[in-house]
């Protein structure tokens, strides 16, 4: 390992990790390298722990994926740092470093650079046409409500309407000053408890219901069995609510289908405009990857498109990641994009096969697992049961129209059950986890 190593680790990590959490636990660490040992320095005891817990497994892999080898790491607090404060902490009032947040929390005004994506990006075609009306809707007040919920399965779109809203708004707000909130639910949690860690409880929840103009919340599914945490996003809801706010939610699941939570706040959930999101059409696919390749600024032929589409149908996220793939292998051997190459490069995806059904679906769990159908069904909590019962929840939820409750009655588990491996499977494969990797690996084998 070489002294250069912590700037290169910091894209890896940027691109890879939720952007709260980057802000959060990732940019105040300092680092350097000794006797091929990373140090990492905090500053307070508080983030040193928070990264030993649950980023130093990321931390670890990124450093393999650039130098080949994994490291040792350590963390600890530098006791040169100055224990950073909040603004609302005065010199007058000593910071207490095991409380010190490592940055201020309260919500702001976005830059434009923090939008991701915008609407002149964003494929239309009737597997979201609904869902993307409204979201112009809110930006322009034709909607007749400040409050949208969009719901889909991941990699169809969300994310990208979220952050098109966020930056339509922005670029009104270098005139009227909008204040936009956007972050995940894990981030607005992360947050509270920060805050509360810093006894700044209050200043948090004021900010968040007095001062925000907009708020984008991501994964509201993740407040699901946490009663205090759905307390104060049902006051924060309903205090921007009075105040004639915009409000735009995320999730997987539909209002109805989540389970655990306050029926207030699904009522709060479902009391605006819902669009449902589904994967895209044939020709939708082809759109986006003719819109895509004109961004990496490369001709792919007419047949080549067209086997992207018909083979890749379910996630756009992976449409495009294929699309990468092959463009870049393309530049690296000096070779024209042909379908031979798009061939070769489609091995490494899930390509469209018959759907699945629910049968086809267990019998391939219990084979890759290598339990029986039985104890896939008994009441095991062994951790290679949960696992694989988990897996097939997720797939019987991607690849069939059964509901959760339907679902959870061919498997002898409960709908709330079947909601909460959905969502662990979820956020293994989307956080990129050691264990996450291993669960795509598996359920992309399914259909090949």
């Amino acid at each position: 390992m070489n002294a250069d190593l912590w700037p290169k680790l910091l894209l890896i990590l940027e691109n890879r990790l939720d952007q709260g959490l980057f802000t959060l636990w990732i940019k105040p660490l300092d680092a350097k390298v000794v006797d091929n040992v990373l140090h990492l320095s905090a500053p307070n005891e508080f983030v040193a722990a928070w990264v030993r817990d649950r980023l130093l497994e990321t931390i670890r892999e990124a450093v393999l994926e650039l130098t080949g080898r994994r490291p040792e790491i350590l963390v600890s607090v530098d006791p040169r740092r100055p224990v950073l404060q909040t603004p609302a902490q005065t010199p007058a009032r000593p910071a207490v470093e095991h409380l010190a947040l490592p940055l201020g929390h309260a919500p702001r005004v976005e830059s434009l650079n923090r939008w991701r994506f915008r609407f002149d990006d964003f494929v239309v075609g009737p597997c979201n046409e609904l869902a993307c009306a409204a979201a112009k809707g809110i930006c322009n007040d034709s909607l007749d409500t400040d409050h949208l919920f969009l719901s889909a399965g991941p990699g169809l779109g969300k994310t990208h309407l979220l952050h098109a809203i966020g930056r339509h708004l922005a670029e009104r707000s270098n005139r009227s000053r909008v204040s936009i909130a956007c972050l995940s639910a894990e981030e607005f949690t992360t947050r509270l408890v920060l805050a509360i860690k810093a006894r700044e409880a209050a200043r948090f929840k004021a900010e968040f219901r007095e001062s925000v103009d907009v708020l984008l919340l991501e994964d509201i599914h993740f407040f699901q069995g946490k009663g205090k945490l759905q307390e104060e996003l049902l006051l924060t809801l309903k205090a921007l609510q009075q105040r004639g706010c915009k409000v735009v939610l995320t999730s997987s699941f539909l209002p109805r289908e989540l389970s655990d939570v306050d029926p207030q706040l699904v009522s709060c959930f479902a009391s605006g405009f819902m669009a449902l999101m589904q994967a895209p059409d044939y020709a939708t696919r082809e759109e986006i990857i003719r819109r895509k390749s004109k961004a990496l600024q490369v001709q792919v032929p007419d047949n080549v498109t067209g086997l992207l589409a018909e083979r890749l149908t379910t996630d756009i996220r992976q449409l495009e990641s294929c699309l990468n793939n092959l463009v870049l292998k393309a530049r690296l051997l000096g070779q024209q994009i042909t379908e031979e190459l798009a061939w070769q490069v489609l091995e490494n995806y899930a390509v469209q096969t018959p759907t699945p059904g629910l049968e086809r679906i267990v019998a391939f769990v219990c084979k890759t697992y290598g339990i029986d159908e039985n104890e896939l069904k008994s009441k095991s909590r062994s951790q290679q049961t949960v696992l694989a019962r988990n897996t097939a929840f997720y797939l019987c939820r991607r690849h069939t129209d059964l509901s959760l409750a339907a679902i959870g009655d061919r498997l002898g588990r409960k709908h709330s059950t079947v909601l909460k491996g959905i969502i662990q499977v979820e956020r293994e494969i989307a956080h990129q986890t050691p264990l996450g990797r291993q669960i795509g690996n598996t359920v992309d084998r399914l259909l090949v």
